[in-house]
């Protein structure tokens, strides 16, 4: 475990390798499991602010399913999410032309239509934040459907939070992440 200022890092951050293999997992991550992405409490603004920006960039059905349950819906712990279709699929990804799933709001924002890049959550993933009084723990979340990048991450020696690096960047300062990867480098050169 590593601690840094408000933060306690799972050591599985730096002992697993991980680079996404789209060509593999097809972006199962924004169909499966119970809910939509993870949401933080001001990204609700982001996406009230920004979704006219957004629409043009998703298909109908997300449309749709955004004009009936809204932008986000509040799940049973009182936590925010993406909203979906038929309690599957991202409302807000599309498939590419290899039928690859791709956030609708990321090309929003390589297409220069919005200045938000994606649910914080999704950028982070395989991390997954736990948010606690006093600090906030950053855990990996292994899944089958990303074995895949796990065994791509294993060839290539990119360790989780090295992948990672832009969004751990983007949520917590490149001060932050610099201490993160001296702290790992110097428990790796230890062991």
């Amino acid at each position: 475990m590593i601690i840094i200022q408000q933060t306690v890092i799972s050591d599985d951050l730096a002992d697993n390798f991980f680079v996404c293999n789209l060509e593999a997992c097809k972006g199962a991550c924004c169909v499966e499991g119970d809910l939509g992405a993870p949401l933080e409490e001001a990204e609700l603004k982001i996406l009230e602010t920004e979704y006219e920006n957004i629409k043009p960039f998703l298909t109908e059905a997300g449309r749709q399913a955004i004009a009936e349950q809204g932008l986000y819906i509040k799940d049973w712990e009182d936590d925010y999410s993406t909203t979906t279709i038929g309690d599957r699929e991202c409302a807000y990804a599309l498939y590419d032309g290899k039928g690859i799933l791709k956030c609708g709001i990321e090309e929003a924002y390589l297409a220069g239509a919005t200045t938000f890049k994606k649910p914080i959550s999704c950028h982070l993933y395989p991390i997954r934040i736990t948010k606690y009084e006093e600090f906030e723990a950053l855990n990996y979340d292994r899944w089958s459907i990303c074995s895949p990048a796990c065994s791509y991450g294993a060839n290539l020696g990119v360790r989780v939070y090295q992948f990672l690096k832009d969004p751990l960047i983007r949520k917590y300062g490149e001060d932050w992440y610099n201490e993160l990867d001296r702290e790992v480098q110097s428990q790796l050169g230890a062991k």
